[in-house]
């Protein structure tokens, strides 16, 4: 259920509908809009009377909601959120392009690649410090001090970064260093850290599972906002296919269902939804050209040597033409580039 407060409703009149929810043993969720207060209710395990709030001071209509992901829909938030992640902005109208390495390997290697995205235009440095790998003798990543050269790498070139977190212990540490937390397709269905990521106090980006409708998707994201954390970015990054041609199969489509859906941003991941260098750039620029909110590419100044995934990392200089292309593309689809966070003194 979503009860609709006025426009100019005071702060007393929400607080006493949020007391009255809670009176009743409820969760409220109160979510400020572009001109009113909505108060989400969750909880309940049956029908609510909508009388118990029809007349209370500042309600303006109470909404019967039909999805099951109640936080997450535009039942209850009919405008787009936008999240901000380090004072970068994402969604809204605002694209936002998060790249780095896949793995942390070097301070050397992670500054190098952070530069050259700077310089393209990049807005977060995405970098993974826990690594889920396919094979148990695959590369790992560095863990805490992967997330420590992150972190200073973040602070000297003025990005926001952004990590992987792999389950609660692994979570902390990632709170700890970054602006916001990543969690990946092999665990999108992980509700225990979902709900630990909830209470957390730090955006979240929550990426498709490999075999996930959008309905699961969303499901996931209703974990963390049900915990009280709203600041979530939603990413495809392809689907397991019987196709052979690429590594995963990017499902655009996904982008539009999503915000038909959800207030929720939403962003493309061509790397991994491709895993070929040639194919990112492409995708790319067609994730933009559906209306996506931004985009995460993997980018390595020498991807032979790259510890992980280097097949598919572009080079710096082919980010740099990406982002060259964008504000031809973008204004097509009522989208433009959100500003670069300002670097630090």
């Amino acid at each position: 259920m979503l009860i609709v407060m006025t426009v100019g409703a005071t702060r007393e009149q929400v607080d006493r509908v949020t007391a009255q929810i809670e009176a009743l043993g409820l969760k409220a969720h109160p979510i400020p809009g572009a001109q009113r207060v909505a108060i989400g209710i969750t909880g309940n395990r049956s029908i609510v009377e909508p009388g118990l709030f029809e007349s209370l001071p500042g309600v303006l209509e109470v909404i019967p909601v039909s999805h099951p992901y109640k936080l997450v829909s535009r039942e209850a938030k009919p405008e787009d959120s936008v999240i901000s992640v380090g004072g970068v902005e994402v969604g809204g109208g605002r694209f936002a392009v998060m790249a780095g390495p896949c793995s942390v390997e070097t301070p050397e290697q992670t500054l190098t690649i952070a530069r050259a995205a700077r310089a393209a235009g990049a807005h977060i440095l995405r970098g993974g410090a826990y690594k889920p790998r396919t094979s148990p003798y695959a590369f790992q990543g560095l863990g805490r001090e992967g997330l420590a050269i992150l972190r200073q790498v973040g602070r000297e070139v003025g990005m926001p970064i952004v990590s992987e977190a792999l389950d609660e212990e692994s979570l902390e540490a990632v709170v700890e260093s970054c602006d916001m937390i990543q969690i990946g397709a092999r665990n999108m269905q992980n509700y225990s850290l979902l709900r630990t990521c909830g209470k957390a106090g730090k955006p979240v980006l929550l990426k498709r599972g490999l075999a996930a409708t959008i309905e699961e998707l969303l499901m996931a994201a209703e974990y963390v906002l049900s915990e009280g954390n709203y600041e979530v970015v939603l990413c495809e990054r392809g689907i397991r296919t019987f196709t052979e041609h690429t590594r995963n199969t990017v499902d655009l489509a996904a982008v539009v269902a999503v915000q038909r859906l959800s207030h929720l941003p939403i962003i493309v991941d061509p790397s991994h939804g491709t895993g070929k260098r040639h194919k990112v750039l492409p995708m790319a620029r067609a994730a933009a050209a559906v209306g996506a909110d931004g985009l995460m590419i993997e980018v390595h100044h020498d991807p032979s040597r790259a510890l992980s995934d280097g097949a598919q990392a572009v080079v710096p200089e082919e980010l740099a033409q990406l982002m060259q292309q964008l504000p031809v593309i973008l204004p097509l689809v009522g989208r433009h580039l959100t500003a670069q966070q300002r670097p630090t003194a």
